[in-house]
């Protein structure tokens, strides 16, 4: 029986590795995994199942289908765009270049005469979301990756089911491990008011039945086609400060008024879709903001893509900065690329700056941070911890020009593993406001230095390299 079990842990460490051999992102990852599944097969395997893949089998694309194929309004959408003046004419070319770089990324046009507020903390997010809520007339999608049954998550549960007893159609949406602890009698609630409701699980599908390591990270919320929030926010009493340790808490969301709210609703079907295998029939034609004149594009990234949407939309946020480029993370545990992108950003004169929280709440990736600290300062990079309480927002500001501001962390899963969504944003008044934001915020950080890690104690330094080991799946 023992001679039985081991031929068939190295037989299924043979055939992963292959597949390992075949897939893996790197060659120095190949190797890695190879070696190990024939070498440990008996915790190799099960862990190259879980954490080894990076592609997302079976969730399909829907965002030609859903905008230009499913009716007549939808197939004429970038014709409405065009129709209003809605699409951007590029004035040299290098706006053209980068305009169709985003678009073949996004799958969708940067569009303009949007609006966008912005929303510094948990108050102001929540106030204007359930502002947006009582105001909808059609529907609302509603989708986040962390949802508790608490005194935040009990007040937008109400504001939906109001809503919904109206005859609004209202649509839930959540990640299935990021509110692992969301009870039943919660969705009961909402359910038997009318809330059509839905839970994201990666591991839905016999091809994606180990892939636990995926999520679903997105925060989206949009009203009637019209107004859509993305940003850091989950919905918790922490996110409102009211967590005994992790306090205050700083975070950021935006609401867009205009054409990209349809972009933000596009991704919120591709995820319905995947999660529920229907449509919802929605409004698919785009108006102007009232009032604003926003560029902006929504753009969605993820394990499925064909592309790693993600890392290239950072590395281009990167390598288009002529000026400056601030970036505001609670996570940063990327890979040598985006070091090597700020760095050179950096030689070339770029104020290179990176906001993290000095006060974690994961340990590893806490430590992670330490390790970056050398290399970065050697370009005279300024590293910044961020000292009151916790920061969770995810902002990044070009050339006081563009700003990104959505869910994904400046970290490996963000860009390999989970599904995110990023508002970019181009408008002098709005960037204004976003780095007036992140003044205030740097005033209540300190610099870092590398003699934090380089003076620090040997085990405190192999703690820290252990922990980049693991960057891989922060």
């Amino acid at each position: 029986m023992r001679v039985l079990v081991f031929l068939v842990a190295h037989l299924l460490g043979a055939i992963s590795s292959v597949q390992a051999i075949m897939s893996t992102r790197t060659a120095q990852g190949a190797i890695a995994w190879a070696i190990s599944l024939n070498t440990f097969p008996y915790v190799a395997v099960p862990a190259y199942w879980v954490f080894g893949r990076s592609k997302f089998d079976g969730y399909h694309m829907k965002r030609h289908a859903t905008m230009l194929a499913e009716s007549e309004t939808e197939r004429n959408v970038i014709g409405l765009l065009a129709e209003g003046g809605m699409l951007i004419d590029p004035k040299n070319a290098i706006d053209l270049r980068r305009k169709t770089l985003l678009e073949n990324l996004a799958q969708m046009p940067v569009t303009r005469f949007n609006d966008a507020d912005l929303l510094i903390d948990g108050e102001a997010t929540f106030d204007a979301i359930v502002e947006g809520i009582t105001e909808a007339t059609d529907y609302v999608l509603f989708q986040f990756y962390i949802i508790h049954d608490d005194d935040l998550g009990n007040r937008l549960k109400d504001a939906l089911i109001a809503k919904a007893k109206e005859g609004v159609s209202v649509f839930f949406l959540y990640d299935a491990l990021g509110s692992y602890s969301l009870p039943d009698a919660y969705l009961s609630q909402l359910r038997d008011a009318g809330v059509q409701t839905a839970a994201f699980r990666t591991t839905r599908g016999w091809q994606n039945r180990f892939r636990v390591n995926f999520r679903n990270h997105r925060k989206i919320v949009v009203i009637d086609g019209k107004e859509a929030f993305v940003g850091g926010h989950n919905v918790g009493d922490e996110y409102l400060g009211k967590d005994d340790t992790l306090t205050p808490w700083r975070d950021t969301h935006v609401a867009v008024r205009g054409p990209t709210a349809l972009e933000a609703q596009v991704t919120f079907v591709e995820d319905w879709s995947w999660a529920t295998g229907n449509i919802p029939e929605l409004n698919w034609e785009p108006h102007r903001a009232p009032q604003g004149d926003v560029r902006a594009l929504c753009l969605p990234t993820g394990p499925a893509d064909n592309l790693e949407t993600g890392t290239l939309m950072l590395l281009d946020l990167i390598n288009s900065s002529t000026e400056s480029i601030w970036i505001a993370t609670p996570y940063f545990a990327p890979d040598q690329q985006f070091v090597s992108a700020l760095q050179l950003a950096s030689l070339r004169g770029v104020d290179v700056r990176i906001l993290v929280p000095e006060q974690y709440d994961n340990f590893v990736v806490g430590m992670t941070v330490y390790s970056y600290l050398e290399e970065l300062e050697e370009t005279s990079i300024k590293f910044h911890w961020y000292e009151r309480g916790f920061m969770h927002q995810k902002v990044i500001l070009v050339d006081g020009k563009t700003a990104a501001i959505g869910t994904a962390n400046f970290d490996n899963r963000s860009m390999r593993l989970n599904f995110e969504v990023t508002m970019l944003l181009e408008d002098a008044e709005f960037a204004a406001s976003v780095e007036q934001m992140l003044e205030t915020d740097f005033q209540h950080s300190r610099l870092a230095s590398a003699a934090e890690y380089r003076d620090g104690s040997l085990p405190f330094r192999f703690a820290v390299r252990v922990c980049r080991l693991f960057a891989p799946i922060q």
